[in-house]
Protein backbone atom coordinates (compact mmCIF):
# COMPACT_ATOMS: atom_id res chain seq x y z
CA UNK A 1 0.00 0.00 0.00
CA UNK A 2 1.56 3.48 -1.03
CA UNK A 3 0.07 6.54 0.84
CA UNK A 4 1.06 10.06 -0.11
CA UNK A 5 1.99 12.94 3.29
CA UNK A 6 0.05 15.69 2.94
CA UNK A 7 -0.22 18.77 4.84
CA UNK A 8 -3.31 20.63 3.19
CA UNK A 9 -5.66 17.34 3.22
CA UNK A 10 -6.40 14.53 5.85
CA UNK A 11 -8.74 11.72 6.34
CA UNK A 12 -10.08 12.08 9.92
CA UNK A 13 -12.04 8.84 10.54
CA UNK A 14 -14.07 6.68 8.65
CA UNK A 15 -17.48 4.08 9.31
CA UNK A 16 -20.79 3.56 8.05
CA UNK A 17 -19.85 4.08 4.40
CA UNK A 18 -18.59 7.63 5.23
CA UNK A 19 -14.99 9.39 5.05
CA UNK A 20 -14.85 12.44 7.12
CA UNK A 21 -11.78 14.53 5.66
CA UNK A 22 -10.51 18.05 5.62
CA UNK A 23 -9.48 20.24 2.90
CA UNK A 24 -7.35 22.64 3.81
CA UNK A 25 -9.75 23.99 6.71
CA UNK A 26 -12.65 22.91 5.25
CA UNK A 27 -14.30 19.41 6.31
CA UNK A 28 -16.78 17.53 4.48
CA UNK A 29 -18.34 13.84 4.86
CA UNK A 30 -18.73 12.18 1.67
CA UNK A 31 -20.09 8.15 1.03
CA UNK A 32 -17.20 5.55 0.27
CA UNK A 33 -17.66 2.05 -1.25
CA UNK A 34 -14.64 0.89 0.74
CA UNK A 35 -16.40 1.68 4.31
CA UNK A 36 -17.67 -1.00 5.12
CA UNK A 37 -17.10 -0.89 9.17
CA UNK A 38 -18.53 1.07 11.69
CA UNK A 39 -18.05 4.40 12.78
CA UNK A 40 -16.66 5.14 16.83
CA UNK A 41 -17.86 8.45 16.25
CA UNK A 42 -20.92 10.54 15.07
CA UNK A 43 -19.63 12.12 11.96
CA UNK A 44 -22.80 14.24 11.45
CA UNK A 45 -22.08 15.74 14.46
CA UNK A 46 -18.69 16.98 14.29
CA UNK A 47 -18.22 20.37 15.30
CA UNK A 48 -16.09 21.78 12.04
CA UNK A 49 -18.52 19.53 9.66
CA UNK A 50 -19.21 22.33 6.92
CA UNK A 51 -21.49 19.76 4.51
CA UNK A 52 -22.20 16.05 4.16
CA UNK A 53 -22.95 14.91 0.72
CA UNK A 54 -26.24 12.92 0.89
CA UNK A 55 -27.20 10.21 -1.90
CA UNK A 56 -30.37 10.02 -3.72
CA UNK A 57 -32.42 6.74 -3.66
CA UNK A 58 -32.89 7.38 -7.33
CA UNK A 59 -29.39 8.38 -8.34
CA UNK A 60 -26.86 10.89 -7.70
CA UNK A 61 -27.69 13.34 -4.33
CA UNK A 62 -26.63 16.76 -2.94
CA UNK A 63 -24.59 18.36 -0.67
CA UNK A 64 -25.82 19.69 2.68
CA UNK A 65 -24.45 22.30 4.12
CA UNK A 66 -24.01 22.54 7.51
CA UNK A 67 -21.78 25.18 8.08
CA UNK A 68 -20.55 28.36 5.78
CA UNK A 69 -17.71 27.52 3.59
CA UNK A 70 -16.44 29.09 0.39
CA UNK A 71 -17.82 27.92 -3.09
CA UNK A 72 -14.51 27.14 -3.81
CA UNK A 73 -10.77 27.08 -2.06
CA UNK A 74 -7.18 26.20 -3.13
CA UNK A 75 -5.15 23.17 -1.33
CA UNK A 76 -1.52 22.79 -2.07
CA UNK A 77 0.65 19.54 -2.33
CA UNK A 78 4.52 20.52 -2.12
CA UNK A 79 4.77 23.37 -5.20
CA UNK A 80 1.42 22.05 -6.64
CA UNK A 81 -1.68 23.78 -6.15
CA UNK A 82 -5.04 23.00 -7.19
CA UNK A 83 -8.77 24.24 -6.88
CA UNK A 84 -10.96 22.62 -4.99
CA UNK A 85 -15.07 22.41 -5.74
CA UNK A 86 -17.91 20.77 -3.80
CA UNK A 87 -19.32 18.79 -7.29
CA UNK A 88 -22.25 16.85 -8.35
CA UNK A 89 -21.86 12.74 -7.50
CA UNK A 90 -19.60 13.41 -4.32
CA UNK A 91 -16.86 14.45 -6.48
CA UNK A 92 -13.93 17.81 -5.18
CA UNK A 93 -12.20 17.81 -8.17
CA UNK A 94 -9.24 16.30 -6.90
CA UNK A 95 -8.23 12.17 -5.82
CA UNK A 96 -5.65 13.19 -3.11
CA UNK A 97 -4.73 9.96 -2.84
CA UNK A 98 -2.79 10.02 -6.35
CA UNK A 99 -0.15 12.34 -4.84
CA UNK A 100 1.90 9.37 -4.46
CA UNK A 101 2.11 8.50 -8.13
CA UNK A 102 2.95 12.25 -8.83
CA UNK A 103 5.71 11.44 -7.08
CA UNK A 104 6.80 8.69 -8.81
CA UNK A 105 6.07 10.70 -12.24
CA UNK A 106 7.82 13.61 -11.23
CA UNK A 107 10.94 11.68 -10.51
CA UNK A 108 11.01 9.52 -13.21
CA UNK A 109 10.81 12.45 -15.30
CA UNK A 110 13.21 14.93 -13.47
CA UNK A 111 15.51 11.95 -13.26
CA UNK A 112 15.37 11.08 -16.90
CA UNK A 113 18.12 13.98 -18.02
CA UNK A 114 16.31 14.76 -20.95
CA UNK A 115 13.06 16.15 -22.66
CA UNK A 116 9.68 13.98 -22.20
CA UNK A 117 6.32 14.14 -23.77
CA UNK A 118 3.49 12.47 -21.82
CA UNK A 119 -0.31 11.35 -23.17
CA UNK A 120 -2.14 11.49 -20.13
CA UNK A 121 -5.88 9.91 -20.61
CA UNK A 122 -8.94 9.93 -18.91
CA UNK A 123 -7.20 13.32 -17.14
CA UNK A 124 -9.96 14.50 -15.64
CA UNK A 125 -9.25 17.64 -13.64
CA UNK A 126 -5.31 17.39 -13.97
CA UNK A 127 -3.59 16.14 -11.08
CA UNK A 128 -0.85 13.87 -12.90
CA UNK A 129 -0.96 16.76 -16.01
CA UNK A 130 0.14 19.74 -13.26
CA UNK A 131 2.86 17.29 -11.57
CA UNK A 132 4.50 16.27 -15.08
CA UNK A 133 4.62 20.04 -16.53
CA UNK A 134 6.08 20.99 -12.48
CA UNK A 135 8.80 18.27 -13.66
CA UNK A 136 9.62 19.87 -16.91
CA UNK A 137 7.52 17.75 -19.39
CA UNK A 138 5.41 18.51 -22.32
CA UNK A 139 1.83 17.30 -21.60
CA UNK A 140 -1.38 16.45 -24.17
CA UNK A 141 -4.27 16.39 -21.68
CA UNK A 142 -7.58 14.47 -23.19
CA UNK A 143 -10.57 13.73 -21.19
CA UNK A 144 -13.88 13.59 -23.06
CA UNK A 145 -15.70 15.98 -20.81
CA UNK A 146 -15.21 19.79 -21.51
CA UNK A 147 -16.26 20.85 -18.15
CA UNK A 148 -13.00 18.46 -16.26
CA UNK A 149 -10.70 19.79 -18.91
CA UNK A 150 -11.52 23.96 -18.01
CA UNK A 151 -10.96 22.63 -14.44
CA UNK A 152 -7.31 21.37 -15.64
CA UNK A 153 -6.60 24.39 -17.15
CA UNK A 154 -7.15 26.51 -14.16
CA UNK A 155 -5.15 24.11 -11.92
CA UNK A 156 -2.39 24.38 -14.71
CA UNK A 157 -2.50 28.44 -13.81
CA UNK A 158 -3.34 27.77 -10.43
CA UNK A 159 0.36 26.23 -9.99
CA UNK A 160 1.66 28.91 -12.46
CA UNK A 161 2.48 26.49 -15.46
CA UNK A 162 0.27 28.70 -17.76
CA UNK A 163 3.49 28.85 -20.22
CA UNK A 164 3.95 25.00 -20.30
CA UNK A 165 3.75 22.90 -23.07
CA UNK A 166 0.45 21.44 -22.67
CA UNK A 167 -2.52 20.58 -24.86
CA UNK A 168 -5.55 20.11 -23.65
CA UNK A 169 -7.82 18.02 -25.85
CA UNK A 170 -11.84 17.62 -25.33
CA UNK A 171 -12.15 14.06 -26.98
CA UNK A 172 -12.84 10.07 -26.77
CA UNK A 173 -9.81 8.85 -25.63
CA UNK A 174 -9.74 5.72 -27.82
CA UNK A 175 -10.66 7.42 -30.62
CA UNK A 176 -7.63 10.02 -30.26
CA UNK A 177 -4.90 7.38 -30.04
CA UNK A 178 -6.44 5.82 -32.80
CA UNK A 179 -5.71 9.62 -34.58
CA UNK A 180 -2.61 9.90 -33.12
CA UNK A 181 -1.24 6.77 -34.63
CA UNK A 182 -2.48 7.34 -38.05
CA UNK A 183 -0.44 10.63 -37.95
CA UNK A 184 2.39 8.86 -36.40
CA UNK A 185 2.93 10.66 -33.16
CA UNK A 186 4.75 9.22 -30.28
CA UNK A 187 5.02 9.67 -26.61
CA UNK A 188 7.26 9.21 -24.12
CA UNK A 189 5.09 8.56 -20.82
CA UNK A 190 1.56 7.39 -20.78
CA UNK A 191 -0.95 8.05 -18.13
CA UNK A 192 -4.28 6.54 -18.10
CA UNK A 193 -7.12 6.89 -15.16
CA UNK A 194 -10.03 5.09 -16.88
CA UNK A 195 -13.73 4.84 -15.42
CA UNK A 196 -15.15 1.64 -13.98
CA UNK A 197 -18.08 1.77 -16.40
CA UNK A 198 -19.88 4.37 -18.75
CA UNK A 199 -21.27 5.20 -21.85
CA UNK A 200 -19.64 7.52 -24.63
CA UNK A 201 -21.30 10.44 -26.88
CA UNK A 202 -22.96 8.26 -29.27
CA UNK A 203 -24.17 5.64 -26.46
CA UNK A 204 -21.23 3.19 -26.54
CA UNK A 205 -20.88 0.96 -23.56
CA UNK A 206 -17.46 0.85 -21.97
CA UNK A 207 -16.23 -1.76 -19.19
CA UNK A 208 -12.82 -1.44 -17.84
CA UNK A 209 -12.48 -5.36 -17.43
CA UNK A 210 -13.72 -5.57 -21.28
CA UNK A 211 -11.88 -2.71 -22.31
CA UNK A 212 -8.82 -2.05 -20.37
CA UNK A 213 -6.39 -4.56 -22.07
CA UNK A 214 -7.17 -3.64 -25.60
CA UNK A 215 -6.59 -0.25 -24.77
CA UNK A 216 -2.97 -0.78 -23.32
CA UNK A 217 -2.66 -2.70 -26.77
CA UNK A 218 -3.70 0.16 -28.54
CA UNK A 219 -1.76 3.02 -26.34
CA UNK A 220 1.80 0.71 -26.88
CA UNK A 221 1.51 2.00 -30.85
CA UNK A 222 2.16 5.49 -29.69
CA UNK A 223 5.41 4.28 -27.72
CA UNK A 224 8.59 6.64 -28.42
CA UNK A 225 11.31 4.36 -29.25
CA UNK A 226 12.69 5.15 -25.76
CA UNK A 227 9.93 5.42 -23.59
CA UNK A 228 10.04 6.42 -20.11
CA UNK A 229 6.81 5.00 -18.09
CA UNK A 230 3.12 3.64 -18.51
CA UNK A 231 1.12 4.00 -15.63
CA UNK A 232 -2.52 2.94 -15.04
CA UNK A 233 -4.86 4.00 -12.65
CA UNK A 234 -7.85 2.06 -11.46
CA UNK A 235 -10.81 2.12 -8.91
CA UNK A 236 -12.93 -0.52 -9.84
CA UNK A 237 -13.94 -2.67 -7.23
CA UNK A 238 -12.63 -6.25 -7.23
CA UNK A 239 -9.45 -5.26 -9.62
CA UNK A 240 -6.71 -6.57 -8.21
CA UNK A 241 -2.71 -4.45 -8.78
CA UNK A 242 -1.85 -7.72 -10.36
CA UNK A 243 -4.55 -7.62 -12.90
CA UNK A 244 -3.25 -4.39 -14.28
CA UNK A 245 0.68 -5.27 -13.87
CA UNK A 246 -0.06 -8.71 -15.65
CA UNK A 247 -1.91 -6.19 -18.79
CA UNK A 248 1.07 -3.88 -18.41
CA UNK A 249 3.42 -6.91 -18.88
CA UNK A 250 1.28 -8.65 -21.92
CA UNK A 251 1.51 -5.57 -23.62
CA UNK A 252 4.85 -4.16 -22.95
CA UNK A 253 7.07 -7.16 -22.08
CA UNK A 254 9.22 -6.91 -25.29
CA UNK A 255 10.43 -3.36 -23.39
CA UNK A 256 12.18 -4.90 -20.84
CA UNK A 257 12.45 -2.49 -17.94
CA UNK A 258 10.52 -3.06 -14.74
CA UNK A 259 7.06 -3.93 -13.94
CA UNK A 260 4.92 -3.60 -10.47
CA UNK A 261 1.45 -2.97 -9.47
CA UNK A 262 0.47 -1.43 -5.57
CA UNK A 263 -2.76 -0.74 -4.01
CA UNK A 264 -2.87 3.45 -3.73
CA UNK A 265 -4.43 4.40 -0.03
CA UNK A 266 -4.80 7.65 2.72
CA UNK A 267 -3.79 7.35 6.22
CA UNK A 268 -6.31 8.24 8.52
CA UNK A 269 -5.83 10.23 11.67
CA UNK A 270 -7.48 7.03 13.58
CA UNK A 271 -4.37 4.78 12.87
CA UNK A 272 -6.15 2.58 9.65
CA UNK A 273 -5.53 3.18 5.74
CA UNK A 274 -8.51 4.00 3.38
CA UNK A 275 -8.01 1.79 0.08
CA UNK A 276 -8.30 4.27 -2.59
CA UNK A 277 -7.83 1.70 -5.63
CA UNK A 278 -4.77 0.58 -7.22
CA UNK A 279 -1.83 1.36 -9.96
CA UNK A 280 0.14 -0.86 -11.88
CA UNK A 281 3.46 0.79 -13.81
CA UNK A 282 6.01 -0.30 -16.57
CA UNK A 283 9.51 2.05 -15.90
CA UNK A 284 12.29 2.07 -17.79
CA UNK A 285 14.28 2.69 -14.66
CA UNK A 286 13.29 0.73 -10.96
CA UNK A 287 11.03 2.45 -8.51
CA UNK A 288 11.41 2.45 -5.29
Amino acid sequence: MKTAKWKDYSVITTGDGYKLEKWSGVTLLRPDPQVIWPTSVDMDSYKNLNAKYIRSETGGGRWLEKKPMPEEWTVSYKDLKFKIKPMGFKHTGLFPEQAVNWDIMTALIKNSGRDIKVLNLFAHTGGATVACLKAGASVCHVDAAKGMVERAGENVRLSGLENSPVRYIIDDCKKFVQREIRRGKKYDAIIMDPPSYGRGPNGEMWKLEAELFPLVELCSQVLSDDPLFFLINSYTTGLQPQVIENILRLNLKKLGGFFTAYEVGLPTEDGIVLPCGCSGLWSKEKVD
